[in-house]
């Protein structure tokens, strides 16, 4: 069954004093693009992790993003002064420069810049990371769980649209034959009307009839339809196999309109036509949904 790239999961990992919140989001991409956002304690982690991803996930454009805080009363954190210090002398003078004025004082933003309030504990042991990972592996089980549901979506629209292509492809049927025989008939008076150019002499009468089978063996359209159905059974049987077909599924479809559009040129028939441009809007439709299937 296929899947979808389009995922989100949400996880939560604790140890000692800190709770970690884990989110994972999953895009369509042509192929795997990471993006981390991780605490800097983890950050000799960030191989693994990305190991992790691209076994599970596999494709797509995917953002992780850890969160930490401490949790309970005594928090453990602590203000690193001197770079407080400096925060301040940076904006103490941005501010005499620039000559505005910071009605609440620059305390409540010097508080907010990075680094300021530090964590009296940004260590951690194996087990810690052990508990950090299976969040993670929980987060990616509920992206993967997510891309299923979409996958089985998008199965069901995608197949309806082979159907109708199908659809119209038997509905070429009787226009084809009629389209033949009006072709005969056509060539039939052509040569009667004629006749008289041959100035007395008899026209070759099996000559023309070799002719016209010739002709008519140029327009016929038996074999792309044949094909065009051939492709259809094999996207649909594609959809059942494993997962990650969404590459060859767009392989498919380019042999299915390749097919489509020598039906469409060779026929050259009204209602024919018709039944092509709905062919190749749904075809259209189905391209536009492979662009999300792993």
């Amino acid at each position: 069954m296929i899947k979808s790239m389009t995922g989100y999961g949400k996880a939560i990992a604790e140890y000692g004093d800190r709770r970690l919140s884990i989110e994972v989001k999953s895009l369509n991409s042509k192929q795997l693009d990471l993006a981390l956002r991780l605490p800097a304690m983890f950050r000799e982690k960030e191989a693994e992790v990305r190991n992790l991803i691209s076994q599970k996930l596999e494709r797509g454009k995917v953002d992780l993003i850890i969160g930490t805080e401490l949790a309970g009363e005594t928090a453990g954190i602590s203000i690193n002064h001197e770079l407080a210090k400096l925060y301040y002398a940076d904006l103490k003078s941005l501010q005499l420069e620039l000559k505005e004025d910071c009605p609440e004082g620059l305390l409540p933003l010097i508080i907010k810049m990075p680094d300021v309030i530090q964590s009296a504990k940004d260590e951690f042991n194996e087990n810690d990371w052990l508990l950090v990972r299976a969040g993670i592996e929980h987060a990616l089980s509920l992206v993967d769980e997510f891309r299923t549901g979409e996958g089985s979506i998008l199965y069901g629209d995608i197949s309806k649209r082979i159907q109708l292509i199908m659809q119209y492809l038997f509905e070429v049927e009787p226009f084809e034959q009629q389209r033949m025989n009006d072709i005969r008939e056509k060539m039939h008076r052509d040569f009667s009307t004629y006749k008289s150019d041959f100035n007395g002499s008899a026209p070759d009468q099996n000559r023309f009839e070799q002719e016209m089978i010739y002709y008519l063996e140029r327009l016929d359209i038996t074999e792309e339809k044949i094909r065009l159905k051939k492709h259809c059974d094999y996207f649909l049987d594609t959809m059942e196999e494993g997962l990650s077909q969404g590459k060859k599924l767009g392989f498919i479809t380019q042999e299915i309109g390749r097919e489509i559009n020598t039906l469409g040129s060779k026929a050259n028939q009204a209602d024919i036509q018709k039944l092509v441009v709905q062919m190749k809007d749904e075809l259209e439709k189905i391209k536009e949904q492979l662009m999300n299937i792993l």
